[in-house]
This record gives structure tokens, C-alpha cells and sequence, in this order.
């Protein structure tokens, strides 16, 4: 199991040509200490678990891996289905002008076209999503100030994973000596 920093696992959900709808996410208070625990789970592109804090307002670190190769019956269930819950996304940002310009346009004409002729709330997110090419997004079970059962569940299935990102998570809170204050 590779750790790595917490961005690069982003930019892997985010580089690989996939079905983008077909994310999913879990997230919440990391058990013990500062920080938030994030599982997001595809069917074809397995599933990553991430453990991130904030440094200051300003600054988020963090670390992850990939935990499991493809999502088969014993964690399917333990990630939100589409009906459940909220929704996240992954966002890329446009590559110059010229590229924002045309996701600007794509998004107007999305929000004016499901403005004249109303749809449901999944199907306008979705067609955001894709005005907006994000890579990855999905249903998701959040808890701001939480842990959701789920979280628990996933930690006890990759147990060995939990306690390796939770070491390297400590580590760069220690060399950052969150928990000192401000003086």
C-alpha cells in the first residue's frame, strides 16, 4: 500500500478517463484528533481512502491510497447510492481563457435550459457536472461534525489501512505543531 500526498490521489480520481457520474463518497471526523476521513469509491476504479486536516484556513494537507482495486459486494454497501444523501464533485480547473470562457457558456445554457423546462434536482446536478467537465461526482454521505456509521464500517474493513494514514496523518500534524495555537 502506497501512501501519497492527499492532492495526488485527486489528480489520479481526476485524470482517469472513467464514467464520472459514477462516483461515490463517505466523509467525516476523523475518529480521534483534527481532520476529516474521505472514502470515494468507483465500481471500475476501486476505492481511496483519505485523511486531511487544515492547517490553517488557508492550507489543507493531508494523505491516501488506494485501499481496494474495484468496489465488489462487501463495500458497495457501505457507500451512499443514488437516492441517499447529498452530492460531491471533483473539479479541474479550465485549462486558459478560452477553455473557462466555454464552460462558462456550456453552464448558462444549462442552468437556462432546466430553468424553461424543470427536471429533477439529480438530473440538473448531474447536467452541471458535465457542463462543467468535472471528472468525478456523485452521491455522498457527509457529516460536518460527525462520523457517519459508514466511516466506521470502512475503517474496520481496511483496518491496516486506517492505522497506516492515520500514522502519517499524526506525523505531518506533529511537524506542523497543529495543536500549539497561534502566539
Amino acid at each position: 500500500m502506497r501512501v501519497r500526498d492527499w492532492k495526488d490521489i485527486l489528480a489520479e480520481v481526476s485524470d482517469e478517463s472513467t464514467d464520472p457520474a459514477g462516483w461515490r463518497a463517505v466523509a467525516g471526523q476523523r475518529r480521534t484528533g483534527v481532520g476529516e476521513d474521505l472514502y470515494v469509491g468507483h465500481p471500475s476504479r476501486g476505492v481511496y481512502h483519505l485523511k486531511t486536516y487544515a492547517k490553517n484556513p488557508f492550507e489543507v494537507k493531508g494523505v491516501g491510497t488506494q485501499i481496494a482495486r474495484k468496489v465488489d459486494g462487501d463495500i458497495d454497501s457501505l457507500l451512499p447510492t443514488d437516492e441517499e444523501g447529498g452530492r460531491f464533485a471533483v473539479q479541474s480547473p479550465p485549462e486558459d481563457e478560452e477553455h473557462a470562457k466555454t464552460m462558462a457558456t456550456r453552464l448558462e445554457e444549462t442552468v437556462r435550459v432546466h430553468r424553461e423546462a424543470p427536471t429533477s434536482p439529480e438530473h440538473f446536478f448531474e447536467d452541471l457536472m458535465e457542463a462543467i467537465e468535472s471528472p468525478a461526482f456523485g452521491p455522498m454521505e457527509y457529516e460536518l461534525d460527525d462520523r457517519p456509521d459508514r466511516l466506521d464500517s470502512l475503517a474496520s474493513t481496511f483496518e491496516e489501512a486506517e492505522e497506516l494514514l492515520d500514522a502519517e496523518l499524526e506525523d505531518l500534524i506533529d511537524d506542523d505543531e497543529i495543536g500549539r495555537g497561534f502566539a
